[in-house]
C-alpha cells in the first residue's frame, strides 16, 4: 500500500501502542448500494482493507442501506463483485439495515432525555431555519414534551403519519458554528419498499444517524473517511456521547480527484439513463466495471493507489499517472499478438501466388517459458497505413518506396511499387521479399530502415476494435451550464482491424499487446465469428511521472540558449502568470477565528494575530492591516486562513501561514470571511 509513515498509519500505529480499543483495529468499507463503483472508491477501499490486512485484522463491507428508494440488489451485487475483483475479502457482508431496530433503540433513548423531538416544519422551513450564516433559529417545535415525542414518533414508524409530513431532529444547538450540530435530522417518513426488509419500517434513518452508530455495533475502531466528512465528526462523535457507546476514531483522509473524471455518482447515473453510455461498464466509464471491461488490471489499479499516497489536502492526480501504471502492468503480463487497425494491402510479388507458410512468433518476447505460436504468412498481407509513406519524413523508419523493412517474425521486404486509386489515394503497396532472410535475419547482418507488423490477408481475422477517448475535457467540473453539456463527441471510435488468426478463440476478458499498436481486452461483446476488442491504452505517450509534458509535436528539442543575466523585475501592469490546477489545488484554505490581536513592536502596518482552528489547535499569524483594522476589532471575528504556507520571521515573529484579504475601492485592506457560517478549521472550497 502506501509508505508506512503516512499520517494515517501513524495515528493508527499510535493507538495501538497506547492500547486504545485494547490494541485493537477494525475497519470497515461502507458504500451506499445506489450505484457502481469509481475510481475514487478505489483509493478508500484500498487504506482501508490494506490497513486491515496490516495489522491481520478485519475490513467489514458494510452497505449503507438507509435509502430504499434509490438503492437496488443490482448495485449491492456489483459492488461485491468489484471489491473481491481487486482481490480483497471479508467475512461476512453486512447492512445498516441490521442495526434498524438499534437504531430505533437509540432513538427511543434520545427524545427519553429530551434530546430529540418531532418537527413538523417543511423541509424548506428546516432549512431556512438552520440558517447558512452564524447561527440558525428554533423550531417552533423545538420544545414539545418527551411525550408528546414519543408518541408522534410512534406514529411515524406505524405509517400513521403522510409522507413529509414530519421529522425526527436531534435537539443539540442551533447557534453552533458548525451547522451540522443545529439539530440535525434523524429520521424522516419513507413508505418504500427495502430490499431487505420489505414493508418493515415507515421510516429510515439518515445516514449521519446510521453511519457512527453503526461502526460502534460493529466494533469498529478507525472509521477512516474522506476529507468531506471532517465537519461531521464532532456529530458522529455527539451521538456515540449521548448514547453512552464507543466512539470510534474518526481519520480523514484526501479524496482521489482525477482529471478528465466525474467522480459523482449522481452525474454517473445521469450519463447512463440519458444513454450517453452503454451501461455503467462502459469502458470510458471511470466505474471499477468499467475500467475491467476496458481491460485495466486490478494490480494496477491498486498500484496507482499506492503511488497516489494518503494525504490530508485534496489535490488532482493526472489520468496519464493512471494509464503510465496500467502500461507498466500489461507490459510484463500482456499476451503479445499480430493486428493492424487501419489496412492497407502488401502484395509481396515474388512470392509463389497459392502458396503460404508460417513464422514462427513469440508470445512473450524476451521472457523466457512463455511460450511461441505460428503465424500465417502468404502472398498478400495487411500492414497498417501508417507504416508506409510515399514521400517520408526525416528519421522515417517504416516502409517507403526502394525502402527495405524487416516483417516482424517473417522477413525483410523491399517496396518497389505502389497501387492509387481514381483519387491519389495509395490502395497498394507491392513489394519483394528476400528468401533468404525467413525470420527476420539475413546472412549478412544487413541493416534495415525498421520493422513494421503486418497479417495475411487470407488468414486475418476481422475485429470490431473500440478505440476510446477522455468523455469529458480535463477539469469537467469547471465552467458553468451542465456538466452534460461538456462531453466530448469523439470520445468512442470503431474501425474494423484485422488480426491474427489465433485470436479467434480469445475469451472475454482477456489482455492483450497488438504488437506496435497497444494493449487490448477482448469485450463481452465478443461472439463466436465476432471478436470485438477494446483499446486498453496507446502503446506509449510519452509521459513519466513527476516529470513536465512533452512539448507539442513538430517542436522536438530546443536549442538551449545561454541563460541570461538576471534583471531586476518591472513592476507589474497585467495579469500573472497561469497557475497550474494542480498549483491552487494545493492551497489549504482554513476558517480561523481571531482569538489574540496586538501590534507588533516596531512595525507601524503589522499585527500579531492568534487564530483557533479545529480542537482547540492555535496558530501565530502576523499580517499588514494594523492601518485599516484596530486589535478589538478583529477579536472574535471568522476569517479565511492559508494554512500551508511555510512559517517564516517578521519582526522577529514567527508567522505561521496568512490571513487573506483583498483591496477595497479605496485601497484598503478589507479581511476575506467565510460567506456562511462553518466551524473553526472547516476547509474553505
Amino acid at each position: 500500500m502506501a509508505d508506512s509513515t503516512d499520517f494515517v498509519r501513524q495515528a493508527i500505529a499510535e493507538d495501538v501502542a497506547a492500547g486504545r480499543f485494547g490494541g485493537r483495529v477494525q475497519t470497515r468499507f461502507p458504500p451506499e448500494p445506489n450505484g457502481y463503483l469509481h475510481i475514487g472508491h478505489v483509493k478508500a477501499i484500498c487504506i482501508n482493507f490494506e490497513i486491515a490486512k496490516e495489522h491481520g485484522a478485519v475490513c467489514n463491507l458494510r452497505f449503507d442501506d438507509t435509502n430504499p428508494t434509490k438503492e437496488s440488489v443490482e448495485y449491492a451485487n456489483a459492488i461485491e463483485h468489484d471489491i473481491r475483483w481487486l482481490g480483497y475479502d471479508w467475512p461476512k457482508t453486512l447492512y445498516a439495515s441490521d442495526y434498524f431496530e438499534a437504531l430505533h433503540g437509540f432513538a427511543i433513548k434520545l427524545i427519553k432525555a429530551g434530546k430529540a423531538f418531532v418537527d413538523h416544519s417543511s423541509a424548506e422551513e428546516i432549512s431556512r431555519l438552520r440558517g447558512r450564516e452564524r447561527g440558525g433559529e428554533d423550531s417552533p417545535y423545538r420544545n414539545r414534551s418527551v411525550e408528546e415525542n414519543l408518541a408522534l414518533f410512534e406514529k411515524m414508524c406505524a405509517g400513521e403519519l403522510a409522507e413529509g409530513e414530519c421529522v425526527l431532529r436531534a435537539k443539540i444547538d442551533m447557534r453552533h458554528p458548525n451547522p451540522n450540530l443545529r439539530d440535525p435530522t434523524l429520521y424522516r417518513i419513507m413508505k418504500a419498499t427495502h430490499h431487505r426488509t420489505g414493508d418493515r419500517w415507515k421510516v429510515y434513518p439518515m445516514y449521519d444517524w446510521a453511519h457512527g452508530q453503526s461502526d460502534s455495533l460493529e466494533g469498529v475502531t478507525h472509521s477512516l473517511c474522506s476529507l468531506e466528512f471532517e465537519d461531521h465528526r464532532p456529530l458522529y462523535n455527539w451521538f456515540c456521547e449521548q448514547l453512552e457507546i464507543e466512539t470510534p476514531r474518526q481519520i480523514e483522509f484526501a479524496r482521489l480527484n482525477m482529471t478528465h473524471c466525474l467522480m459523482s455518482k449522481r452525474h454517473l447515473l445521469r450519463l447512463v439513463e440519458g444513454g450517453h453510455v452503454k451501461g455503467w461498464d462502459d469502458p470510458r466509464m471511470p466505474t471499477v466495471a468499467g475500467l475491467r471491461r476496458r481491460g485495466y488490471p486490478a494490480e494496477a489499479l491498486r498500484d496507482f493507489v499506492k503511488r497516489v499516497g494518503v494525504a490530508k489536502y485534496n489535490s488532482t492526480v493526472d489520468h496519464r499517472l493512471l494509464e503510465f501504471v496500467v502500461r507498466e502492468v500489461l507490459n510484463r503480463t500482456a499476451t503479445r499478438r499480430l493486428g493492424v487497425l487501419d489496412p492497407l494491402k502488401l502484395v509481396v510479388t515474388n512470392y509463389p501466388e497459392g502458396e503460404e507458410e508460417s513464422f514462427e512468433a513469440q508470445d512473450m518476447p524476451g521472457v523466457d517459458g512463455t511460450g511461441t505460436r505460428q503465424v500465417p504468412f502468404a502472398r498478400e498481407l495487411w500492414i497498417d497505413r501508417d507504416c508506409f509513406a510515399e514521400d517520408p519524413p526525416k528519421g522515417w523508419k517504416r516502409l517507403a518506396p526502394g525502402w527495405e523493412v524487416r516483417l516482424r517474425y517473417a522477413c525483410l521486404v523491399t517496396c518497389t511499387d505502389v497501387v492509387k486509386d481514381a483519387s491519389g489515394k495509395v490502395t497498394e503497396v507491392h513489394c519483394t521479399w528476400d528468401p533468404e532472410s525467413r525470420g527476420g535475419a539475413t546472412a549478412d547482418n544487413r541493416k534495415v530502415k525498421g520493422t513494421i507488423h503486418w497479417v495475411s490477408a487470407k488468414h486475418a481475422l476481422d475485429a470490431e476494435v473500440r478505440l476510446y477517448d477522455h468523455l469529458f475535457p480535463e477539469s469537467p467540473d469547471e465552467g458553468e451550464g451542465d456538466v452534460l453539456e461538456r462531453l466530448n463527441p469523439n470520445s468512442l471510435t470503431v474501425v474494423t482491424a484485422k488480426v491474427e488468426p489465433s485470436l479467434a478463440a480469445a475469451e472475454a476478458g482477456t489482455r492483450l499487446q497488438l504488437e506496435r499498436v497497444g494493449y487490448f481486452a477482448v469485450d463481452p461483446d465478443s461472439a463466436p465469428g465476432k471478436l470485438v476488442l477494446n483499446r486498453t491504452v496507446t502503446l506509449k505517450d510519452g509521459y513519466k511521472p513527476g516529470k513536465p509534458p512533452a512539448p507539442p509535436k513538430g517542436q522536438g528539442k530546443q536549442k538551449q540558449k545561454p541563460k541570461p543575466k538576471p534583471a531586476k523585475p518591472a513592476a507589474p501592469t497585467g495579469p500573472a502568470a497561469e497557475l497550474a490546477f494542480e498549483q491552487f489545488a494545493a492551497l489549504d484554505l482554513r476558517v480561523a477565528r481571531v482569538k489574540t490581536a496586538e501590534p507588533v513592536e516596531g512595525a507601524d502596518r503589522l499585527l500579531k494575530i492568534g487564530l483557533e482552528l479545529a480542537d482547540g489547535e492555535q496558530r501565530t499569524v502576523v499580517s499588514g492591516i494594523r492601518a485599516y483594522y484596530s486589535p478589538e476589532a478583529l477579536v472574535g471575528r471568522q476569517v479565511v486562513y492559508l494554512a500551508n504556507l511555510k512559517p517564516r520571521k517578521l519582526r522577529g515573529v514567527l508567522s505561521q501561514g496568512m490571513i487573506l484579504a483583498a483591496n477595497g475601492p479605496e485601497g484598503e485592506a478589507i479581511l476575506l470571511e467565510p460567506e456562511r457560517a462553518l466551524p473553526d478549521g472547516a476547509k474553505v472550497t
